[in-house]
Formats: C-alpha cells, structure tokens, sequence
C-alpha cells in the first residue's frame, strides 16, 4: 500500500533539478521516441540533471505520426480538476497531476530549451467539439534572472488563429510577482498567471469556465482569436514542444 502511495505521489509531482546534465538522460519526449519508445504516456526527463521530471509525452496525434511524433507537454488543461491560479514560486518549480492537468515549470522549461531549439505546438478544442492549433517555430524560455522571458515566432495557422505573438518579450507574471506592462497586475485581474502583456489574447492559466461565458469577463482559459472575444473558455488546451534538428 505504501509502494502504491509513493508512486502515485510521484507521477503528481513535477519535480526540478539544477544539476549537470548527464548525456545518458532522456532530455526530453524527443529522446524517448529516438529510442524507440513510440506510445504516448507519462515519461521521465532530464532537463537539467539528474532528477527526474515527469510529462506527458505525445507520440502520436488522432492515430498517426505528428512530424516523427516526440512533442512534450509543457502545461495541459483538459477538465478543471487543478488550481492554476498559484505563486510565483509554483509556476517556477511546476505543479498539478502529470496524469491529467499540470505545469511543467518555468525552471525547467528554460532548462530544455536554453542550449537546443524547440518549436511550440498549442493544440486546442471548445465545448461544441471545434479543434484547431498554433505552431511556432521557434519557442524559448530565458532565465529567472530575466524574468522567465517568452521567446515566440515563426506563426502557422492550424484555424486557431494566432494569440501568442503578442506575448512574445514578454516576462512571466504571477500575482505575488508583477513583470507586466500594464499598470495593474494582470494576473490578479484576470485571475491566472502568463507572459502577460498589457494583458493578454492568452489565458491559458485562466479559470477554467466549462464553456463561454459572456458574464463574466476576461477570467477565463481563452485563447483570444478562437473566436475574436475573451468570453470563449476553452474544454481542453495543451502546449506541447519539440527540438528542432
């Protein structure tokens, strides 16, 4: 029964780790698929070291292969089930169940991608069953001493239109850390955390709303140009990266 515990508490827990890299480590669900391992599933990575961090790893998308497959999912919304309204401190490290809702870290996203390219994947789905995503060519997280700074460019279109340029330059807030351009704090505003603007056309961190919703504003999970509006809270929303050779 404890070994059970333990294990359960393990794959919860988004952990980091400032050690060396060590080569024989799967850096990422890149290296998991060169190795062979083709079903998508949770998975240990070694960003930085030599503690394990656990993610989903996408190997492949509605029954076949997404550009060799090896996507790794850095923050996932998908029922409602976790509080993605937290401190500066829990978004740095990570938080949330691996196995369903979660963020990986900004930590460790800076981590994966300081020294490698990557290009970032939103996929996207509403309540009347409605899918769509973003791809950008180049995503990259700077360092904490720079505010966890967004990287972001080289949009395409998979008819969810593009509401994360805007973002792009941009530091990372919190509602206990205030890095945005506009005079109040966006997070508390809108009741999440992201590389706010002044504020956003993303909210990914937002209330999840269970549907639109045009009574109460702005507070929500949206992806702005879903719809042109910020009223649209999405069912299920996953960020996903890849290197890039």
């Amino acid at each position: 029964m404890a070994l059970k515990v333990f294990l359960v508490a393990l794959l919860s827990v988004v952990l980091v780790s400032g050690c060396s890299q060590d080569g024989d480590m799967p850096v990422d669900c890149s290296s998991h698929y060169k190795a062979g391992q083709n079903l998508s599933g949770i998975y240990s990575i070694y960003p930085a070291g030599n503690a394990p961090v656990w993610v989903y790893c996408q190997m492949v998308s509605d029954g076949k292969d997404e550009d060799n497959g090896g996507w790794t999912v850095i923050q996932r919304r998908m029922d409602g089930s976790v509080n993605f309204y937290q401190p500066w401190n829990k978004y740095k490290r990570g938080f949330g169940n691996v196995q369903s809702e979660y963020w990986m870290g900004l930590e460790n996203m800076h981590q994966l991608t300081r020294n490698r390219k990557y290009m970032l994947r939103v996929d996207l789905e509403d309540f009347t069953g409605r899918k769509g995503f973003a791809q950008y060519s180049t995503f990259s997280v700077g360092p904490e001493t720079d505010g966890y700074k967004l990287q972001v460019s080289g949009f395409k279109d998979g008819a969810a239109g593009d509401s994360l340029t805007y973002h792009n330059g941009m530091k990372f807030t919190t509602f206990d850390k205030d890095q945005d351009t506009d005079v109040k704090n966006c997070a508390k505003q809108y009741l999440g955390a992201f590389w706010y603007n002044g504020c956003y056309h993303a909210n990914p961190n937002g209330v999840y709303l269970w549907g639109e919703d045009p009574t109460i504003f702005a507070i929500g999970n949206v992806w702005f140009h879903w719809k042109n509006n910020i009223a649209v809270g999405m069912k299920s929303i996953r960020m996903k990266i890849k290197r890039v050779a």
